[in-house]
């Protein structure tokens, strides 16, 4: 593989010499110390020191050497403290050189160079912090099943060494294999020992013990899945896993769960699950002929498993505890500090993808790394460090996230926060070249973050706020901007790259902004069948047209892009779920036609407006819009729309010269948003009211509408101004930040649903106090207006992951004392039975809570928030008078600020 990476790169193919004959003024020379006696020779004349590998982990150096032996002027040595250090070396020049991990995955073009410089010194990346580094191929049909069985028969030999160079080239060891129907030891018997010979660890998923996929016991178990009633049967059949694996480095699965991936009984049966354990370890210790420590082990905390170790269940400490995600990327347990340390040590099971409730996501990258990063940097931070595994479903849909897992499991210690912004730059770069590499890492950051709020499955036509703060038109406008900035780099991309670009950047920009697209067209549709709009029909042909432009894209994507080498790859379906289980096919989401009248008929809806009848939707036909203020200085919207299938020709007008308007009226088939703003410099002092009067030309009457001003606010404002009854503050954008010298506030850029997100480090630190030494940052506000206020916070879902009373935290506003509060209270960690506030918050992907009601005085105030716990990350606080309307589903975007 090595040697075609040469080739591609340099154009001339390179001679691959066995042994120590050369025939060559240049070598690249590659080996591992105490394998190769041309690298131990090399060592022992003093040409080149190994000393920094002794000992060591997937280790390599690359250093150049001149006059390495007789004939040589100049050699490039390679050295690996062992199979996989070597292995790592090699492909650690090949990428610098530009050979993609994912040239082949995802069809990233291989730059020709006309030369290729090594610089004259040692270079070394230093042993991995984390020892067994991997993925798992899961929840693989329809899509990756339908691809390999077209493109192979069957996940073979051929498929799997694909996926082990895959894992090579991204510095990772260790494969879950697909086990949906399947197994890699038993359909093609020849993988395993490929596997064995490449250096990829396999191991067996959570419920799958000793080296069995769990579909061989549909093909040779006899009896039941029952250790209580066919202990022999399931000892002989365990038995033969490891005896097929005798000699391959692996991880073996310990315990057992039930048929099928399913709890092995509604009780929490210990001393069953302790003897199987304690005999399955004995069969080990038979069959390799080894101490049993010399094997390792894990035992996976999934799901309902956690419990047993809760209740007590231990095993001996050689063995692997491997710890787990909620399924959704959120941490459920994690060692205490002081915990005894285990020779066995720690893992942590991920997911980028995930079957199950309250519904499966499947079919495109969701996660953000800069969650993947605060996770799992607490996750390393609290001492786990053996295995770091993440269910990646079908590969192909989570090519970034799965090279930032990887890069990110290497050395945790060296890549800070403050790095993630820089990192979508860089993997950018990686597959396209450095001219467009920061205009496609901004679309790759943007495209996650949006797919991040809510995944697309579990999107709605109510999801999005068709009523408040332009919602989810500008969740549309932005999608759709990004498509058009994807499109644009691609045009100036060269056409060998727009395979590679399609699959990594536009599809999913494309594919998702169309969905996002359909489901807001079919929440029209269904609010303008209230209101009674012709336009009612338009959006539900809208929603029919996007619907099926859904299938034009993937059509695309299975038979043009790469001459079709990715066919069914996308099938996986991502519309009309209800619950947990995937529909068969894409499912419309429902829609309604009316029938209007022939005449027009005028309609109108005030944004922010006053209706004497609160049930009304959106401020349909309020008489007055909300109060204008200079500080502020809104544009709210008046939308005309209309009634009829005859065309509507409509005039706004105002009297008063300070009210300006977008446009004076018009003639339209359905709808019209005119922005109504105040000319400040010509509007009247104090408090007033002014008028616009909309007409249709086919009534002889108008309809006013109020527009009340306030020009009397004091001139010395500062910091985030209420409006409406609302201050909405993002996290990061505070005015004062007080550290201890045990604690320090760390930004985590673009974290969250809207902007970035602020924690604490280390996230190991202790419990604070929140008093006047305690850290704390501030926040300046003013309010335009007296009354009772409520203060709801907005965090990233975390859990108690050290399952303890809970995560707290305070908040305090003037001179108050904090006002402790428990992010946890009367929520426990999620199980297996799913908890109604866990499905809400890894819905939303947000965590919410309403911590305080006071009484509030117009002018100036201050809002603290003070850290108690580490691991809580904020992301916003909104400040609300009660009665003001802040619904809507990212929350009322940020506030004015004055500085």
């Amino acid at each position: 593989m090595f040697q075609k990476d040469l080739e591609h790169v340099s154009g001339k193919a390179p001679e691959l010499i066995v042994g120590e004959t050369h025939r060559s003024n240049n070598l690249i020379i590659v080996g591992t110390m105490g394998k190769s006696t041309l690298i131990d020779g090399l060592a022992q004349k003093g040409k080149i020191d190994v000393s920094e590998l002794e000992g060591k982990w997937e280790q390599f150096l690359i250093t150049p050497v001149k006059n390495p032996m007789e004939g040589v002027d100049n050699a490039l040595v390679i050295v690996g403290s062992d199979k996989r250090g070597t292995i790592f070396g090699m492909f650690d020049l090949s990428e610098q050189m530009g050979v993609s991990p994912w040239y082949w995955w995802a069809d990233v073009p291989i730059k020709v160079r006309e030369n290729i410089y090594a610089k004259p010194e040692t270079y070394t990346l230093g042993e991995p912090k984390v020892k067994y580094r991997g993925i798992f191929i899961n929840d693989e049909a329809p899509a990756l099943s339908g691809w390999v069985t077209e493109k192979y028969g069957d996940f073979n030999k051929q498929f799997y060494e694909k996926v082990f160079e895959l894992i090579l080239r991204m510095k990772g060891n260790y494969l879950w294999p697909a086990m949906w129907g399947r197994s890699l030891w038993d359909d093609d018997p020849t993988t395993a020992p490929l596997a064995d010979e490449m250096g990829v660890v396999l191991a067996t998923s959570h419920h799958e013990p000793l080296m069995r996929s769990h579909v061989e016991w549909d093909r040779y178990g006899e009896g039941p899945w029952d250790y209580d009633k066919n202990p022999n049967k399931l000892k002989d059949f365990w038995r033969e896993g490891m005896e097929r694996t005798k000699g391959q480095e692996k991880v073996v699965t310990l315990a057992m769960r039930g048929d099928g991936d399913e709890a092995m009984s509604e009780g929490t049966n210990i001393g069953l699950l302790e003897k199987i354990v304690k005999d399955q370890r004995e069969i080990i210790k038979e069959v390799t002929g080894k101490p049993i420590e010399d094997t390792p082990q894990v035992w996976a905390l999934y799901k309902e498993v956690q419990e047993y170790c809760d209740k007590g269940m231990r095993v001996p400490d050689d063995v692997t505890l491997l710890l787990c995600d909620d399924n959704w990327g959120q941490v459920r347990v994690l060692p205490a500090l002081d915990t005894e340390p285990r020779s066995g040590g720690y893992g942590m099971y991920y997911h980028f993808d995930f079957v199950g409730g309250p519904r499966s996501y499947k079919w495109l990258n969701t996660t953000q790394i800069e969650r993947v990063w605060e996770q799992m940097n607490l996750t390393y931070s609290y001492g786990v460090d053996e295995i770091w595994l993440v269910n990646v479903g079908d590969i192909k849909p989570m090519e970034f996230p799965i090279s930032f897992f990887l890069e990110y499991a290497w050395n945790p210690e060296d890549f800070p926060a403050e790095q993630l912004p820089a990192y979508y730059t860089t993997w950018a770069q990686e597959q396209f070249g450095n001219e467009h590499a920061q205009e496609i890492g901004d679309i790759i950051s943007l495209y996650t973050k949006y797919n991040s709020r809510r995944k697309p499955e579990l999107i709605e036509p109510t999801t999005y706020s068709l009523q408040n703060f332009n919602e989810a038109e500008k969740m549309v406008e932005d999608y759709k901007a990004l498509v058009g900035r994807a499109k644009n780099v691609k045009e100036q991309l060269p056409k060998e790259t727009h395979d590679a670009f399609y699959q990594l950047v536009q599809y999913p920009v494309e594919a998702c902004a169309n969905l996002n697209e359909m489901y807001v067209a079919a929440g029209k549709n269904g609010l303008y069948r209230f209101q009674n709009r012709t336009s009612t029909n338009y959006y539900a042909d809208k929603t029919k047209e996007l619907f099926f432009k859904d299938a034009e894209f993937t059509t695309y994507y299975h038979n043009s892009v790469s001459n079709g080498k990715w066919n069914h790859m996308m099938s996986q379906t991502h519309m009309g779920h209800t619950t947990w289980s995937d529909p068969a096919y894409n499912k419309m989401p429902a829609v309604s036609y009316i029938q209007s009248g022939n005449n027009a008929n005028l309609g109108y809806v005030v944004e922010q407006g006053v209706s004497r009848f609160q049930w009304m939707h959106s401020g349909l036909n309020s008489h007055s819009f909300s109060t204008f203020d200079p500080v502020n200085d809104q544009n709210y919207y008046v939308e005309v729309f209309n009634m009829g299938t005859e065309k509507l020709t409509y005039t706004i007008t105002t009297e008063n010269d300070w009210i300006q308007l977008s446009s004076g009226g018009g003639t339209i088939q359905y709808d019209e948003k005119i922005v109504v703003s105040i000319d400040w410099e010509k509007a009247p002092n104090g408090q007033d009211v002014g008028e616009i009067v909309i007409k249709a030309d086919n009534s002889e009457e108008g309809t006013t509408v109020s527009v009340p001003i306030r020009n009397d606010l004091s001139e010395d404002i500062k910091g985030f101004v209420e409006n409406q009854g609302i201050v909405s503050i993002d996290a990061v954008n505070y005015h004062n930040a007080i550290e201890s010298a045990e604690v320090s506030w760390q930004t985590i850029p673009n974290l969250g649903r809207t902007g970035s997100a602020i924690t604490t480090s280390p996230v190991t630190a202790s419990k604070q106090n929140p008093n006047n030494d305690g850290p704390y940052l501030e926040y300046e506000i003013y309010l335009l207006d007296s009354g009772t206020y409520n203060l709801t916070t907005y965090f990233s879902p975390t859990l108690n992951f050290q399952k303890d009373e809970g995560l707290i935290y305070a908040v305090s506003i003037d001179g108050d004392t904090p006002k402790m509060m428990n992010l946890h209270k009367d929520a426990s960690a999620p199980d297996w039975t799913y908890p109604t506030w866990w499905n809400e918050a890894v819905k939303n992907n947000i965590m919410t809570q309403t911590v305080l009601e006071k009484e509030l005085s117009a002018g100036a105030h201050t809002i603290k928030y003070w850290v108690v716990d580490p691991g809580l990350v904020l992301q916003k606080m909104v400040l609300q008078k009660e009665g003001a309307n802040t619904e809507s589903y990212l929350g009322p975007p940020q506030s004015k600020l004055i500085k």
